[in-house]
């Protein structure tokens, strides 16, 4: 593997401003399967991604570090982080997972100690610190200001596809659901598949929203700065692409190294990812054993050679703009970080003590736009980071895209005729809930990019159809009848016990 040489370090004075975001969503997989896909998706990412970067952020905090990087957590992915059955299920998986490691360490397999090790270290904290839930964990990091955290819609669905009064009772479900947990509103959002269209932003200003984050291509590739959005006050983070893919990009990034662990390649008598990538060439059978000593190594260097583009991007900006500092935003899916790519905290952790150290000022995006990196006010184009960098890989799903239109359309209606001003109603509540489950993202790409395609669209499928028994039994004037149902559901799929439906009524 290829040695690059440390970054050197850099002058007093930062010469620009690097924010770290990281989203961090997965859809509402409990009481629906586990394997191949379900539960332990989530639990996978649970145990790799989520334990060892709230540790990493509270070694930084133990150090002094503030305003470390922007945190961005979907709320229906808080709902399972907090819930007492994934709690026990997570606990339970742990459990299984040392069991599976002490097995193959008994058959000799190369790299069962350090399962066993991992296995072992992170069954004592689900046991421990984390079986209240992430949300203390998560509040105590934002108060003390090493993070700031985003909220977003409820169910993660791309609000440019839904009509105006769903896109607002989206927004305020899924924030009140953060106040809830974390003590405060978010003022920033994940806007989901940072997907935009003109219009949003006057709803984000409506629901005390900020800022949120957008992709690169959406305004061109200018993105050295926030925008105001056709002067909404509301702000558009660009994510910055070149310096981004350098860790991950559809085709190339550092997870790919020959040292790292091999995120496809499993040992079939324990389902444990015992080999290393070698090459992007090698079969299975022939990847070497994995070396955890060779790939934490090669994330620190992958480390450095990364501050180094971002100095060198930040230096160019400066340069083109007659020495004033400039901003790069860096966004990704946390669950790559640990999940996908085993050593990924390893290289977060270096990269955000090293960037200080070549001079380059580590921010939060409240505080880029407080120390003025915004470039004024832009009218923007529909845009999302989907592959084309639009709508078309959640749209070209018709099947799923007709469903969840109607649901909304349907439901819209039937809360038209039924809600009382001054009443909340159980049974719209949760027929708007099976409406939102529906319409999650997640099932579309899923179904486009052909990975787990036939779970993504039992999924949309069910909850469409729990939606459409209820609606129906509402519509037949069963009152009585509607509220057993909608009691049934709500044993089964709970997230955002403060949703009320009366919101869609807002906009009319």
């Amino acid at each position: 593997m290829n040695r690059r040489p440390r970054t050197p370090t850099g002058p007093a004075e930062p010469i620009g401003t690097f924010c770290l975001v990281l989203h961090t969503h997965l859809p509402w997989v409990a009481h629906a399967g586990a394997w191949p896909v379900g539960e332990e998706w989530l639990y996978q990412a649970w145990t790799g991604a989520y334990l060892p970067l709230v540790g990493l952020l509270e070694r930084f905090a133990d150090t002094g570090r503030r305003r470390v990087l922007t945190l961005g957590i979907t709320p229906v992915l808080a709902a399972m982080l907090d819930d007492p059955y994934c709690l026990s299920e997570l606990a339970r998986w742990a459990a299984d997972w040392q069991l599976r490691a002490q097995g193959a360490l008994v058959d000799g397999a190369p790299g069962a100690a350090y399962e066993g090790r991992l296995a072992t270290r992170t069954l004592r904290a689900v046991e421990g610190r984390w079986r209240h839930g992430t949300s203390p964990l998560l509040r105590r990091l934002a108060d003390d200001g090493v993070i700031e955290l985003l909220g977003g819609p409820a169910s993660h669905p791309v609000l440019s596809l839904l009509d105006d009064r769903c896109v607002r009772a989206q927004l305020d479900t899924g924030l009140d659901d953060a106040a809830v947990r974390l003590g405060t509103r978010p003022r920033g959002i994940w806007a989901p598949e940072c997907a935009y269209r003109p219009g949003l932003e006057r709803h984000y200003a409506d629901a005390g929203v900020t800022h949120f984050v957008i992709d690169g291509p959406t305004v061109g590739g200018e993105t050295a700065g926030a925008y105001d959005v056709a002067g909404s006050g509301v702000l558009a983070f660009p994510r910055d692409l070149g310096v981004s893919y350098e860790v991950w990009s559809p085709t190339a990034g550092y997870p790919g190294g020959g040292w790292y662990r091999d995120f496809h390649t499993f040992d079939h008598g324990s389902g444990l990812r015992l080999a290393r990538v070698t090459s992007v060439r090698t079969p299975p059978e022939l990847k070497a054993p994995y070396e955890p000593a060779a790939a934490r190594e090669a994330a620190r260097t992958d480390a450095a050679h990364f501050v180094g583009v971002v100095r060198r991007r930040l230096t160019e900006l400066a340069d083109a703009r007659d020495g004033r500092p400039g901003l790069v935003v860096c966004a990704f899916d946390t669950e790559l970080f640990g999940h996908h790519w085993h050593e990924g905290p390893v290289f977060l952790e270096a990269v955000l003590a090293m960037l200080p150290e070549a001079g380059v000022r580590v921010s939060t995006l409240s505080d880029a736009a407080a120390a003025g990196h915004v470039e004024g006010v832009r009218e923007l184009p529909a845009g999302s980071w989907g592959l084309g960098k639009d709508f078309h890989v959640w749209t070209d799903v018709t099947d799923l895209t007709k469903i969840a239109t109607e649901v909304n359309e349907r439901l819209l209606q039937i809360v038209a005729a039924s809600a009382r001003p001054g009443e909340r109603d159980g049974v719209l509540d949760q027929l708007t809930r099976e409406a939102f489950l529906t319409g999650s993202s997640d099932w579309a790409f899923c179904v486009t990019h052909d990975s787990a395609a036939d779970y993504a669209r039992s999924r949309a499928y069910t909850h469409a159809g729990r939606f459409d028994t209820l609606a129906d039994t509402v519509c037949a004037g069963d009152l009585p009848g509607a509220a057993r149902l909608a009691r049934h559901y709500a044993t089964l799929d709970y997230p955002f016990p403060h949703l009320d439906a009366r919101r869609l009524g807002a906009l009319r």
